[in-house]
């Protein structure tokens, strides 16, 4: 039996055994939360005012790593445009990224963070367990640019971490990021309770710690807007924190006025290139499929109505 399957055989014992307790799962982090003191809740009407003027952000993205994982979790496989086009289980090549924003006054800000150092040079002293490494198959990884080897060649500190979702291979590099650093994720994000996170909670806070509380973008909840919500980060319509659930609670896209134009960063919303050109939402991997793919349809819609915006999905260029 591969170690994947094993790993979830443990955690849905011990969820059986659990949910008979009364017990109605794990938190994705022990790591404490609260509420951002960083950016503004805004209408999503007022970042379309702004969507095709110059934007100030210098935007990088950086393939940490390449990967292959399952790609019925990565794509709907049962979506009826994947059936149509014989779509089968198998493993989906994958890079994991990290995308550097400098700002002209604020900084250098990374969105999610690759993969850390140790994982290339000596894994068993990464934030990721032996039995996570084995589950997520690991030996599958080829590490290209660690975060902690990138960051060594800033000119510039790091201010901040802005994460798309605390899943596993979005924080994996967080124990490059130095001590002290804020970090930033969507509302519930930390707290959402399941038994799967009985497996990943150790490693999620090992690469947590020496971090901040985690900071949660006060969103408003926006009924009629392009997105669940959106939060004006700097206060300057440059980058956008775009509510997306689904995927996890509090599952975020970003929107980045660069100086080459706009560009949306989905984050695990849409993971794949073949899924976003062909209209298929996210498989497996996601919490609340349903949710994950009215999100999907926004995030869809918006870059439709808007084809000046480079759209970069989570794991495929």
């Amino acid at each position: 039996m591969r170690p994947r399957y094993i790993a979830l055989s443990i955690v849905a014992a011990l969820g059986g055994i659990l949910a008979v307790a009364g017990v109605v799962g794990f938190a994705a982090t022990g790591h404490e939360a609260r509420k951002s003191s960083l950016g503004a809740a805004r209408p999503t009407k007022d970042l379309l005012a702004l969507l095709d003027q110059p934007g100030p952000v210098e935007l990088e993205t950086v393939n940490s790593a390449d990967w292959a994982v399952e790609r019925g979790g990565l794509i709907n496989l049962g979506h009826p445009t994947a059936k149509s086009e014989g779509l089968k289980d198998g493993d989906e090549p994958i890079q994991v990224f990290f995308h550097a924003l400098r700002h002209p006054t604020q900084g250098l800000f990374i969105v999610d963070t690759g993969v850390e150092k140790a994982l290339r040079d000596a894994p068993e002293k990464s934030a990721m367990s032996g039995l996570v490494r084995g589950a997520m198959h690991m030996e599958k990884l080829k590490v290209n640019v660690p975060l902690g080897e990138w960051l060594a060649k800033q000119a510039q500190p790091l201010k901040g971490v802005f994460l798309t979702h605390l899943h596993l291979d979005h924080v994996t590099g967080m124990a490059d990021v130095p001590a002290g650093t804020p970090v930033y994720t969507g509302p519930g994000e930390a707290s959402a309770r399941l038994f799967i996170n009985a497996a990943v909670q150790g490693s999620t806070d090992r690469a947590l710690e020496g971090k901040p509380a985690l900071s949660e973008w006060t969103y408003a909840q926006e009924a009629s807007g392009l997105f669940d919500g959106a939060v004006d980060i700097f206060g300057d319509g440059s980058v956008w924190a775009l509510w997306v659930p689904g995927h996890t609670p509090g599952s975020t896209a970003y929107l980045v006025r660069s100086t080459k134009g706009p560009v949306l960063l989905t984050g695990d919303a849409s993971h794949t290139r073949w899924g976003w050109e062909h209209d298929v939402e996210p498989g497996t991997f996601t919490a609340d499929g349903p949710r994950s793919a009215e999100s999907f349809k926004k995030l869809r819609a918006f870059a439709k109505a808007h084809p000046n915006v480079a759209v970069r999905m989570g794991h495929q260029h």
